[in-house]
């Protein structure tokens, strides 16, 4: 197999990685850090062009930066050959969907894995192990191409899950964005509270923890915050709302109110833990479908909804070419669920 990876930062370094020893194969970088991802091991290849780098790739990595993504995401699409599954590993997903104008080619994608330290020299070959990976397939996405991207990111460790644009940019402003932009404003109002003369006091683990993410790399979570503004925005006003109902609560002393909502966020919370548990057995599920652009991604979608994930999954086209039949795996636990809802499309 040969992969193409665009911008070979942190990101990209630790796909090229982990793609040459987990899949064997050739990986051909290109970028500003191209050149050193091959001293690195995380690229065969440093490429002069986008074009160069994806000469036979049969999947291509965007992994450029944010601000620069989506007209990259345009431009690889226009030098890639049919057979090219490309994707990108953008922390937004509405702007690079839409980049893509609905080519059957494109699947958008965001792993949950990163690091603080930006830079080639810092990608690892396991950096995806046990992450989630959405995946954004549109209505014509091929069904052949989303197979072997869903299966070589389930071989570089990663727990792909299908999800909607919109709904993908909605959820990382509310678990991702709106935490990076209440760290900074604790931290911001923490240094404020000391009046000039007096000593700055020390702080406890819970101000660590809440702040940890504050200030993080600034260039990179500035891009970050004005792509998802919309989303981000909305969770906002209702953190802004709900900071209202407390200081309400507070203002006129009923413990009562105080107390529901704290033992509201602690159920709550739990419940959010619990949705991350992984691993226990796994059935396979067989369904016929027809031969036409989008079915795959109609699948994958509907139980990505319904918070089914599929753990991995084959296509076995007819003789005649006009239908084919998908097994697919998934939890136990969602077993008949997913059984009832692929029966009823």
């Amino acid at each position: 197999m040969r992969v193409a990876v665009i911008g070979t930062g942190l990101i990209g370094g630790s796909v090229g990685l982990a793609a040459r020893r987990r899949l064997g194969a050739e990986v051909r970088g290109v970028g500003p850090e191209a050149e050193r991802a091959v001293e690195h091991g995380a690229a065969d290849v440093a490429c002069a062009s986008i074009a160069e780098a994806l000469d036979g790739a049969e999947i291509a990595f965007v992994a450029t930066p944010l601000g620069m993504l989506a007209r990259t995401v345009a431009e690889v699409l226009a030098a890639a050959g049919p057979d090219c599954v490309v994707t990108d590993v953008g922390s937004t997903k509405t702007a690079i969907v839409a980049a893509a104008d609905d080519d059957p080619r494109f699947v958008g994608g965001h792993p949950l894995a990163g690091g603080e330290a930006a830079g080639v020299e810092h990608a690892r070959a396991d950096l995806f192990e046990g992450a989630v990976w959405y995946l954004t397939p549109g209505p014509s996405t091929t069904g052949v191409l989303f197979e072997r991207l869903h299966r070589a990111l389930v071989a570089l460790g990663a727990r792909p899950a299908a999800i909607d644009p919109d709904v993908h940019d909605r959820l990382m402003a509310a678990v991702s964005h709106l935490p990076h932009v209440i760290a900074n404003v604790l931290v911001a109002q923490a240094f404020r509270a000391v009046d000039d003369g007096e000593t700055l006091p020390a702080t406890g683990p819970g101000f660590r923890d809440a702040t940890r993410i504050a200030g993080a790399n600034p260039p990179l979570w500035a891009d970050i915050l004005i792509a998802n503004r919309e989303a981000l925005v909305a969770q906002i006003d209702e953190a802004v709302a709900r900071l209202g109902e407390v200081r309400a609560a507070l203002a006129a002393g009923d413990r009562d109110t105080v107390l529901r909502l704290q033992a509201a966020a602690h159920e709550e919370r739990r419940a959010l833990l619990e949705t991350h548990l992984a691993g226990g057995p796994e059935r396979e599920l067989r369904v016929a479908v027809p031969n036409r652009p989008g079915v795959i991604a109609e699948i994958a979608l509907k139980l990505g909804r319904a918070g089914i994930n599929i753990s991995d999954m084959a296509l076995a086209p007819s003789p005649d070419d006009t239908q084919g039949e998908v097994t697919l795996w998934v939890a136990e636990a969602d077993a008949e669920r997913a059984s009832a809802m692929l029966a009823d499309r």
